[in-house]
């Protein structure tokens, strides 16, 4: 084991390295930094700081939903190479499983959480239906960016063009 000395105290870089890795992957996964501090035990700002050390760009906060999306990985590549923070993008059959995988109460649950975590976003790219487009800005309000792929409801998958959302991301990305 590695361990240092550092005055009194015996420290494990492997332990510091440890909660780091935790520390960020539960950020990653959504929670509020006061969530990880009371999870882990720290103190919020020691996270606050964390992030600050390794932020590589400041900018906005964007989120992609879609479905049903037929061209997912493609769309979901797109969005990688081009900084999006969140991502969910389904087909008919994922989003039937999905729907069809949880009682009703978990449905909501996630349903809520989702909608929590969304409100954290500058703004949320949303590929659907325009029902379904309506009601998440009737939620979301203005930091919903709307992409309409047809009139509700809609069975079978959709392409949508990765070069126009390529275009969408910079233009988010790096408004004139």
């Amino acid at each position: 084991m590695n361990f240092i000395r550092i005055g009194d105290k015996v420290l494990s870089p492997d332990r510091v390295h440890r909660t780091v890795d935790q520390i960020l992957l539960l950020r990653q996964e959504g929670l509020s930094q006061q969530e990880v501090a009371d999870r882990l035990g720290v103190d919020r700002t020691l996270i606050s700081r964390l992030e600050s050390l390794g932020e590589i760009r400041k900018g906005p906060q964007l989120a992609l939903i879609g479905f049903p999306v037929s061209n997912c990985q493609e769309l979901t590549e797109v969005a990688r190479a081009g900084g999006i923070d969140f991502i969910l993008l389904m087909n008919e059959k994922e989003r039937w499983r999905f729907v069809e995988e949880k009682n009703g109460a978990e449905l909501i649950n996630h349903f809520m959480s989702l909608i929590s975590q969304m409100k954290g976003y500058d703004a949320v790219i949303f590929i659907g239906s325009d029902m379904r487009i309506r009601l998440v800005e009737a939620i979301l309000g203005n930091r919903v960016i709307s992409w309409e792929i047809g009139i509700s409801p809609i069975k079978e998958d959709r392409w949508v063009n990765p070069d126009q959302l390529k275009a969408l991301i910079h233009q988010l990305k790096h408004p004139v």
